[in-house]
Order: C-alpha cells, then sequence, then structure tokens
C-alpha cells in the first residue's frame, strides 16, 4: 500500500504594495540627484522644455504636482470625461478614404479596404450631381452599414446625399449605423474667405441636414476640421482653442434654430490633426474632452451622452518630407500612437506619400497596416485610458487645458469664431504661430524624428423660448463635479443678430510641409 506523500504548506508573506519596499525620495532629493548628474550646467535650459504654448514643462513631475485635480480619481466613463467615454477597452476604427468617381469602382475598393482590415470608409464624391439612390445602392453594395462606419464628403448637396443614403439602409437597424456627412461650413469660410450662400442660410442649411439624422442617434451632422489650424502652422493649444470655439459657434446657430444643445452636441464630430510632439497630443485629445465637457455644463447640458465629444484623428501632413518619404512612415506611426493612447475614436493615418504625389495601393496598405499592428500586435486597445495616471500626462493634460480655455475666452470676447473670423483675428493667430514655428525650425529648435461608441440623443428637442449664448469664464473649469455634472451656470444677454459681411484677407493657408518650413 503506497504512502501518502507530504503536502507542502506555503504561507503567503504579508501582503504589502510594491513601492513600501523602497525608502521614500523627496522632490529636493530628486534635484539634487539631477543637478549633480549636470556636473555644473544650467537645469533650466538644459532639462526644461520651453514649448511655443506658453508654458514650461519640466523633466518630471511628481504626485503633489497634480493632487489639486479634482477629477484625478475619475474613472473611465465618468464626467467630465477626461479618460474618455470607453470604459472596458481603448478600441477605436481604422478610417481610410476613397475617392468616387465611379461608383462601382469606388465600392470595388471600399470592399477591398474592408477586407484588409479598415473599418471605417470615408467617400469622398466629386460630383454632386452623381447623388441617387441607385448609384448611392452601388456604392454601398455588400459593406454592411452596421459594423463598418460610413462617411461622406461632397462639395455641397448634404441633403441629397442623406436622402440617397436613407434610402440605401433602411433595411438595417438605424440604432446601429454610425458615421458622418461631414458638413462644416466654419471651414470652409475659414479656408476660402466665403460660402457658396450667405452665412446665416449657410447654418439654416446646417441645422435642416442635422433634422434629417434625427433617425440615426449614431450619425453626425457636423465635422469640425481642426486639423487645418494644425496644418497651417498653429500649435496644439491653438488647435484646441479654435475647435472649442467653433463647437460654441454650432451650438449657439442650432440652439437659435430650435436645436436643443445637448441634442446638437451629439450631431458634432470633432477631427483633430496630430503631429509629432507625443505626449502632448496624447493630452491634447484628453484636454479636450475636459474642455467641452466644461462647454456643456454651461450650456445647461452637461450630464451623460451631450457632454461627451466624438474624436476623429489624422495625421498632419506639415512635418512630412517630400525629399525621403519612408521617413513619413516612422512620423505618422508615432502620431497614431498618440491618437490611440489619447482615446480617439476614428484615426485616419495617411499614407507617407500623400503630400507630392496621389496615393498608390502599396502606400495605403502600409498605412492600414500601421494601425493593424497597434491594435492586434501592440495590444494598444486593450485597456481603456492607458495614460490615465501618468504624472507628465496629466500636468500637461491640465496645462494645455487651461491655456486652450483661455484663449478661447479671448476668441469669446470677440463675439465667437464668425466673428473673430471676420474681424481677422483667427487669421492673425494662425499666421504668428506659423512664423514661430518656421523661425524655430530653421534654428533648429524643432527636431523631426527620423527613427522615430456612445448612444445619442434619439430625437431632436425643441426650445420652448429664445435661447442665450452662455457667459464662458475662467472659472468654468473649477465647476465641473467628477463623475456627474451640471451646476447651474449664469447665461448672459441675446447675442445681436447682424449681417455677416466677408472680409478680404481672411482666408488661411491650407497647409505646409516640411519643405515650406525650411524654405
Amino acid at each position: 500500500m503506497q504512502k501518502n506523500k507530504p503536502h507542502l504548506i506555503y504561507i503567503m508573506p504579508e501582503r504589502t504594495k510594491l513601492f513600501e519596499l523602497f525608502p521614500p525620495v523627496s522632490t529636493e532629493e530628486w534635484m539634487n540627484r539631477i543637478k549633480s548628474d549636470l556636473k555644473g550646467e544650467d537645469f533650466n535650459n538644459k532639462l526644461v522644455w520651453k514649448t511655443s504654448m506658453g508654458f514650461d514643462v519640466m523633466p518630471f513631475y511628481r504626485l503633489e504636482d497634480i493632487e489639486y485635480l479634482r477629477y484625478i480619481d475619475i474613472r473611465p466613463g465618468e464626467m467630465p470625461f477626461i479618460r474618455g467615454e470607453k470604459t472596458v477597452n481603448n478600441n477605436w476604427k481604422i478610417r481610410q478614404d476613397v475617392k468616387v468617381t465611379d461608383y462601382a469602382d469606388a465600392n470595388r475598393k471600399a470592399l477591398t479596404l474592408i477586407e484588409g482590415g479598415t473599418d471605417s470608409i470615408g467617400f469622398h464624391i466629386t460630383n454632386p450631381d452623381s447623388i441617387t439612390t441607385d448609384n448611392f445602392k452601388i456604392l454601398l453594395k455588400d459593406t454592411d452599414p452596421e459594423t463598418i462606419e460610413l462617411n461622406f464628403l461632397s462639395d455641397g448637396r448634404a441633403t441629397e446625399l442623406l436622402t440617397a443614403f436613407s434610402n440605401t439602409i433602411k433595411d438595417y437597424s438605424s440604432g446601429k449605423i454610425s458615421g458622418a456627412v461631414e458638413t462644416d461650413p466654419l471651414s470652409r469660410l475659414m479656408l476660402n474667405g466665403k460660402l457658396c450662400i450667405p452665412v446665416e442660410k449657410g447654418f439654416d442649411y446646417l441645422a435642416e441636414v442635422a433634422q434629417m439624422t434625427t433617425s440615426l442617434p449614431l450619425f453626425r451632422a457636423v465635422h469640425i476640421n481642426s486639423s487645418n489650424f494644425r496644418n497651417a502652422g498653429a500649435d496644439i493649444v491653438t488647435e484646441l482653442a479654435f475647435a472649442i470655439s467653433m463647437g460654441v459657434e454650432y451650438l449657439f446657430r442650432f440652439a437659435e434654430r430650435d436645436i436643443f444643445p445637448g441634442v446638437a452636441s451629439g450631431k458634432i464630430r470633432f477631427s483633430f490633426g496630430t503631429g509629432p510632439e507625443y505626449f502632448p497630443e496624447i493630452a491634447k485629445l484628453r484636454a479636450a474632452r475636459l474642455l467641452w465637457s466644461v462647454v456643456m455644463n454651461a450650456f445647461k447640458s452637461g450630464t451623460g451622452v451631450s457632454a461627451q465629444m466624438e474624436i476623429h484623428s489624422v495625421t498632419i501632413r506639415l512635418n512630412k518630407t517630400t525629399d525621403d518619404p519612408y521617413i513619413n512612415m516612422l512620423r505618422t506611426q508615432t502620431e497614431a500612437m498618440s491618437a490611440i493612447l489619447g482615446g480617439a475614436d476614428s484615426i485616419t493615418v495617411e499614407p507617407y506619400d500623400i503630400v507630392f504625389k496621389q496615393p498608390d495601393e502599396f502606400s495605403e496598405r502600409i498605412a492600414r497596416n500601421q494601425q493593424l499592428i497597434l491594435r492586434e500586435e501592440a495590444w494598444f486597445g486593450k485597456v481603456a485610458d492607458p495614460a490615465g495616471g501618468s504624472y507628465y500626462i496629466e500636468k500637461l493634460t491640465d496645462l494645455i487645458a487651461k491655456h486652450a480655455w483661455k484663449l478661447f475666452l479671448e476668441i469669446e470676447n470677440y463675439g465667437g469664431f464668425v466673428k473673430a473670423l471676420e474681424k481677422g483675428v483667427i487669421k492673425q493667430k494662425i499666421s504668428e504661430k506659423a512664423m514661430n514655428l518656421k523661425s524655430r525650425y530653421r534654428k533648429n529648435l524643432i527636431y523631426l524624428p527620423d527613427l522615430i461608441k456612445v448612444q445619442a440623443e434619439p430625437s431632436v428637442t425643441f426650445l420652448p423660448v429664445a435661447f442665450n449664448r452662455p457667459e464662458f469664464s475662467i472659472e468654468d473649469l473649477d465647476e465641473i463635479v467628477p463623475g456627474k455634472g451640471d451646476p447651474s451656470v449664469k447665461l448672459s444677454g441675446q447675442q445681436s443678430e447682424e449681417a455677416w459681411i466677408t472680409p478680404e484677407g481672411m482666408a488661411v493657408k491650407s497647409f505646409y510641409t516640411e519643405r515650406d518650413l525650411a524654405g
């Protein structure tokens, strides 16, 4: 008879936290060690990053540097959504665009992209007169609108486009269809200095477009393309401030047309340009969600879905080289990483050769695979807000938010984005940033590395009384209640409805490339 073998008993040690095993180190001790390692070189000149955004960045931060932040302990999915709306993962849509000249050819290309891993398609329709239900049935054949995000960009005819789209998808579940018809009259006004129709009629038309999308709760009607600011030379703070200003302008214009801000917010998508400043770009998207929550709080729509911001990110062209284009792959890769870690909902990585020729099948495949590697091999989509809790990123988020809010308030003092555009303020500020960028680039002060959803409201709500524009202040940043929200904010008087005349010289240069910076 076999004897029983003795059992090994493992006694667990007393539970301790990892860092309790190490003696605490004070900030003073850190600084003394750093200065010792510098061997007499000046700490501020050597290690402090003097940004062009109006603030300096220290080489390290500690808990004591962010303890004052009221939202530091919130979870993903909680107000003010600085950590994003995603609570269980960090998934995002991989977007690629298709130019539509022939609908059958565009459909074949879209299906090829989808088969390769793309789950968001942007259709650029070159001939608005070709928009019909029959053509849209050809365009969207076999695409499955319930799983593939569908976005449309056309030179006008948004209402005809939505009619054709609605007729094509009527057999699908409207609650599962996501995407956008990318109307953005303010961007067109900024770039061209004029619209094809009077500005007020343009906003009337935009409200009509928004009304047409109410049966599609996940479908957006406004696409605020702030990447235009980055490609024109603006820095991160300026881009963010102007994007928020455009968003407020749209909210107010919608409210004038009886569309409640809480509903209008669900019809707006922000598209940010992502550049080479790795950590600030992560912080920018987090700051954007914070500021949008502040805005919606001021509009008395500050809880839940209404305060959430849908973010698309696209790699900028400003820093892309035409002389050694394969380097652009490395630059767009780090930019995509920033956008993902910042919590973008969808991302476009532009092909490495887009700044000097029409991208081909190879460059488009590389652009798609760059995101697939980050999603499927690097597992960037596994953890919600992976950057949360980093002292460095939390501090950057706070600095960017505060400086962007200050600039936003300055634009509000001019009467909002349209008034500031009329007075030449927008162009002036972007031009100043662009000149500063060129100067810093030529002095080698900029290093370009070579190695390197949610448910929306179900329907439009009409306001029973005239709506007033909120009076924003610097204190609004401190009035957000983490996890909940909607403290009352006093509203100012009604904005006048003066006729708007397009000034000369208002248009902003669309984008530079690396060669423009050096030239």
